[in-house]
């Protein structure tokens, strides 16, 4: 999986669990009717939050890696010449 897309799938899953965990989005969709049944949610949401900030911290990390590797690789290829 490229380091773009780990980027993105981590970001766009911490925004949607944010905004479901501190704002009452998830009630007013959902309406009256089911939001008792929305008591637990948050069981559910801030671990995925933290899940997906671990998906973007690890991805930001895999771009950190690869880019080091290759300043390295470049330098080491210059220096041979």
């Amino acid at each position: 999986m490229k380091d773009s897309t780990i980027i993105k799938t981590g970001a766009a899953g911490s925004v949607i669990a944010a905004i479901c965990c501190f704002t009452p989005a998830l009630v007013v969709l959902l309406g009256a009717g089911l939001s008792a049944w929305l008591g637990w949610i948050d069981y559910v949401l801030f671990p995925a939050l933290a899940l997906f900030l671990g998906i973007t911290a690890y991805g930001l990390w895999r771009r950190q890696r690869s880019a080091a590797c290759c300043a390295t690789d470049a330098k080491i290829s210059k220096g041979a010449n």
